[in-house]
């Protein structure tokens, strides 16, 4: 190294590195922390003459003040760590200023080290923060606030205590609903679709062969084409049928033993047992050389298959809408919304409110399992009477049958074959309803409040020509035309001030604007009176027509009296829209209420371009639309029906989805504990009387299938809305 004429004693740097070669491994290791191996001595004697100025300004100064590039370069966080930047990340050296003592590269070690104690004789004493009094933080914190010093913001450690609540913006919420979305709906769905309903379908394929086989032979044998030697191989033939429908419906008897030793009794409960009385029933049939109840066995096994297969299908059908969804639109009541009756209105959405609701038990549900178990303790009852009477045999039979019969086999799909139906309907509206609350949460009388988009959603409404009249100006008449369309809202208003933007037109405020409420409304704008509405307004308002003018929709304007222009409006009707009219019109428990902000949509016009009557349809005047639509539901009010879609049809279809979902639920029951009771009505009879030979596997067949035809028509209700 070569040494320069200087005020600082030299060193080599070798003795130096050799002078303390016991403290090479703590060296290196900080090094090692700090990244860096080699250090610019010419920036480091910099940053000691520095100090040595400051030492001589401290006297003189109160308050001593480092200059910005000592700290800059040294990077000194503690007095006793010295810090450099690595070399190649350095500037060059500076030129030094006039007066500065020109630096070499060499440096002595104590001076480093007494330029280090300076620094911290100057400094004063500071007390941790973590020590520090929160009143003594404060005032030290003031006087930095307030000079505007930010050279230490990166040192200063902010603690807030209380953070601001959570603001989600459209994006944000679009995420958060994803999230969720994926987390509940999304992995339910392919939870389901793993496992599918391949499997299903061909146990029911497998047991509809069975039901044709045995009962067309049950056919043979009642008619008397089977002969006596033939007899056992038909026995025994239709017992491995029997069982062949116990295999495929296994899967069911287990579901249904499972409920019982978690305190629940259902259909499937009371298949598995009405399996083992006709398995048991096999055996006297050897014996006495009958035929056994395969045929009408395996049409139960049959039933509870397809109504597995609705539960399956109408799940995944729910979490394949809600997986979909990108948006999410709540259908909750608000109670006394208009004359006393309650307003089927829209919020947002949550995902939890249709996972936590949507496999709840139906009141139907329960009633179906209370009867389930009731027909049990019947048939046993039944039983004990034609043992009584008749002995062990006839007891058996008695029972087995009696099982069959208390319960009609369409009982299996009563609940699940509407559900399914209206999933179906439902899922190509994107509507899902909440599990049975929602079902009986929209079932009551109520109102269903219709505005603009509901009837016409966007792009349904466009302008499609302009004709002026008189000697006004077009951009003049426009202008007034869209200040008036501006108070007045609704769907018409942007469309006036996308056209007077077009044309670059002036704005102008209108006052004392008064909605005549029989298609159209007035003000002043510019100091003159307008009017604006169809043309049968401007006629009821003394407004001279020319002859020939006869568009029908179209906004006319008068300005002081003449007609001065008229915009034609096309509306174009919508499936949605046309759809949930239709729906509501047939459900009259539920009425329209027009609160829409367009005087174009009038009782006429509305009844004239989707063809219904509207005379449940309530059309109030315009103070009371404003305070109809300031109403707004309880913020804890549970949402009945989620809809992913806009329009009026999925709202519409979930209200009367539900009704029809629980008038078919309570009927299909009804029917079905009537036949049911029926038939254990007409076996405790045979017990007495011990006619025995009327039990046939035909008879039992045909009462089953008699039964089935009411249940079948019952569960399709839903199709009706």
């Amino acid at each position: 190294m070569n040494n320069n004429d200087h005020d600082f004693d030299t060193l080599d740097l070798e003795n130096i590195i050799r002078e303390f070669s016991e403290e090479e491994d703590d060296l290196e290791l900080e090094e090692e922390e700090v990244g860096f191996r080699t250090t610019d001595l010419s920036a480091v004697l910099s940053a000691v003459e520095e100090e040595r100025r400051a030492e001589a300004q401290l006297a003189e100064e109160p308050t001593v003040v480092l200059p910005v590039p000592v700290e800059e370069e040294l990077n000194i966080r503690e007095p006793e760590q010295v810090t450099a930047e690595p070399a190649e990340e350095l500037p060059a050296a500076e030129e030094p200023e006039s007066g500065e003592t020109e630096l070499s590269d060499t440096v002595r070690l104590d001076d480093i080290a007494q330029a280090t104690v300076s620094e911290e004789q100057a400094q004063p004493e500071e007390t941790p923060a973590e020590e520090m009094p929160q009143e003594e933080a404060e005032e030290e914190a003031a006087p930095e606030s307030e000079s505007g010093d930010d050279e230490d913001d990166d040192e200063v450690e902010v603690n807030l205590p209380h953070l601001p609540p959570l603001i989600f913006r459209a994006r944000t919420r679009a995420g958060e609903l994803k999230r969720q979305l994926v987390a509940g709906p999304e992995k339910r769905y392919y939870e389901l679709a793993e496992v599918g309903v391949g499997k299903v379908q061909i146990a029911m394929l497998a047991c509809l062969m069975v039901i044709v086989v045995s009962g067309a032979a049950a056919l043979l044998y009642n008619a008397g084409q089977v002969s006596e030697n033939r007899i056992k191989l038909m026995i025994f033939s239709q017992v491995l049928a029997m069982l062949m429908g116990g295999l495929l419906g296994s899967q069911q008897m287990i579901e249904g033993l499972g409920d019982l030793f978690r305190g629940r009794f259902t259909l499937n409960t009371l298949l598995a047992i009405t399996f083992g009385a006709c398995c048991a029933d096999s055996v006297f049939c050897f014996r006495e050389q009958r035929v056994p109840l395969c045929a009408a066995f395996s049409l139960q096994v049959f039933m509870s298959l397809w109504s597995a297969y609705h539960k399956r299908t109408t799940e995944m059908g729910q979490m394949d809408t809600m997986r979909k969804a990108v948006r999410l639109d709540g259908v909750v009541p608000c109670e006394d919304y208009y004359e006393s009756r309650t307003g089927f209105l829209r919020k947002e959405g949550l995902v939890e409110e249709f996972m936590d609701h949507y496999d709840e038990v139906s009141g139907p549900e329960k009633l179906q399992r209370a009867y389930a178990a009731l027909s049990l303790l019947v048939s046993i009852g039944v039983a004990v009477v034609a043992g009584l009477f008749n002995g062990t045999s006839m007891a058996v039979q008695i029972f087995s049958t009696t099982l069959l019969v208390s319960v009609p086999v369409s009982m299996f799909i009563t609940l699940t074959r509407p559900a399914a139906i209206l999933e179906r309907k439902l899922h190509n509206l994107g509507t899902v309803i909440c599990g049975w609350s929602g079902v009986k949460g929209l079932c009551g009388k109520g109102v269903l409040p219709l505005k603009d988009y509901d009837l016409f959603p966007g792009g349904a409404t466009k302008m499609n020509g302009v004709k002026f009249y008189g000697d006004r100006e077009p951009d003049e008449v426009i202008a007034y035309a869209s200040a008036l369309m501006n108070v007045n809202g609704g769907s018409l208003a942007p469309i006036f001030a996308q056209l007077l933007d077009s044309r670059a037109g002036a704005h102008y405020p209108a006052m004392n604007v008064q909605h005549y409420g029989n298609g159209g409304i007035g003000g002043e704008v510019c100091g003159e009176p307008v009017l604006l509405g169809t043309l049968e307004f401007l006629k009821e308002m003394g407004v001279e027509i020319p002859e020939g003018v006869m568009v029908k929709q179209a906004v006319y304007v008068s300005i002081d009296g003449d007609l001065s222009g008229l915009f034609a409006i096309t509306y174009t009707r919508t499936k949605f829209a046309a759809g949930g009219l239709a729906t509501l019109h047939h459900y009259r428990r539920v009425a329209p209420v027009v609160i829409a902000k367009d005087f174009m949509l009038t009782a006429a016009f509305l009844k004239e371009k989707f063809g219904i009557r509207n005379r449940r349809m309530i059309f109030v005047n315009r103070e009371e639309r404003e305070a109809l639509e300031q109403k707004r539901p309880a913020e804890d009010a549970v949402s009945m029906a989620l809809v992913t879609q806009e329009g009026l049809a999925p709202v519409a279809y979930a209200i009367t989805g539900a009704k029809a979902l629980r008038a078919a639920s309570r009927l299909g029951m009804a029917v079905h504990i009537i036949g049911g009771v029926l038939g254990m009505l007409i076996m405790l009879a045979l017990a007495v009387l011990g006619a025995a030979h009327l039990l046939t596997p035909v008879h039992i067949l045909l009462y089953q299938l008699v039964w089935t035809v009411p249940g079948l028509l019952v569960s399709m209700w839903p199709k009706t809305i």
